[in-house]
């Protein structure tokens, strides 16, 4: 008896489950199932149950079932909410009980994501005491925002740490300071972009008083949150120019044009893992007449897992190198950080 009521309830469940899912029936005959997103410049985004997120062109589908509302944003930025469907490749909303045809030429999109800006700040901190008298703290902050053909994104960092045999002892070993901030404008709202970007930074322990670069460049888009089973994953290369200023102690600034190339992946709810991120970065600054002799390379690795609301914990790992640097000073630096952080 309870063996029924069980698979009773489960079939419940599934009945309701496909009850409020969206349907999409295109010219082919076939079918999906799942939860229609954004509808823009005559493509719907479909987040099926069986495919992941997938996109159609509207003029294929014969029907869009879904008794969900709707948000129908307009060309003046004007938003109402409709009972929205699709019919023959036509747009329809339901006013009233009567079917009306939409005019696609007074809409922007349907259902667009929200504008909103979105970041963390990561803080890590040690310290010892005992035969070594030390501490060691690190402070990473981010910040983006996504409009329809435009994308901002800010970023920055501060690593210090000393150690010794006693607090009279104590000496610096890290003591370096990075900001850096990205203006993306889409053209045709995904695909090709162009950019400009500028960077500052600081290493006392390498001896770098100070490091400044402004660029501009053309990057591709390959996909932006696009759902590939394993997670939403976006893929950007980049490709431009920099003009670098740098200078290091006891030595004079040096000024110079350089090619710049990068790359950037990220992942969301990776393994089907909600609260689990990915996050991998990197970029490759050759100086245009001494590319083989002078040149830097940024990496990182990190991952974030949200445990609680909007606290994370974060595990990165960071690799820069500088082909020239001063005296006494190695050529790349690594980091390991652990820490807690709060995103939003």
């Amino acid at each position: 008896m309870t063996t029924k009521i069980i698979a009773a309830t489960m079939m419940a469940a599934l009945a309701t489950s496909s009850l409020f899912a969206d349907k999409v029936t295109l010219k082919s005959g076939s079918f999906l199932t799942g939860e229609a997103d954004v509808i823009r410049d005559g493509v719907l985004t479909f987040k099926s149950e069986d495919l992941g997120e997938i996109e159609i062109d509207i003029k294929n589908i014969v029907s869009l079932e879904s008794d969900r509302d709707h948000v129908v944003q307009y060309n003046d930025e004007s938003k109402e909410t409709k009972k929205l469907t699709i019919d023959d490749g036509a747009l329809v909303v339901n006013e009233n009980g009567e079917p009306t045809l939409l005019d696609m030429s007074t809409v922007k999109a349907t259902d667009p994501e929200e504008e909103k800006w979105h970041g963390s700040v990561n803080v890590s901190a040690t310290a010892t005491r005992g035969n070594t008298v030390g501490e060691s703290a690190t402070v990473l902050a981010d910040a983006s925002r996504r409009w329809e053909k435009d994308r901002l994104t800010l970023s920055g960092g501060y690593y210090f740490a000393q150690s010794g045999d006693s607090k009279q002892t104590k000496q610096k070993t890290v003591s370096r300071f990075e900001a850096q901030a990205q203006e993306d404008h889409f053209w045709t709202g995904k695909g090709f972009y162009t950019y400009i970007n500028g960077k500052y930074e600081f290493d006392r322990i390498m001896d770098l008083k100070y490091r400044w670069r402004l660029g501009a460049g053309l990057g591709y888009q390959w996909f932006e949150k696009r759902d590939f089973g394993l997670g939403k994953m976006s893929f950007n290369q980049e490709l431009g120019g920099s003009y670098i200023g740098e200078k290091y102690d006891h030595m004079s600034e040096d000024n110079y044009g350089a090619f710049r190339y990068a790359h950037h992946f990220f992942a969301w709810s990776i393994f089907g893992m909600d609260d689990l991120d990915f996050v991998h970065n990197f970029e490759y600054i050759p100086q245009v007449d001494e590319w083989q002799d002078n040149y830097m390379l940024d990496m990182d690795f990190g991952l974030t897992y949200a445990f609680r609301a909007n606290w994370q914990l974060i595990a990165k790992a960071e690799w820069d190198y500088k082909s020239k640097v001063g005296d006494n000073t190695k050529h790349s630096d690594i980091r390991y950080i652990l820490g807690l952080g709060y995103k939003w």
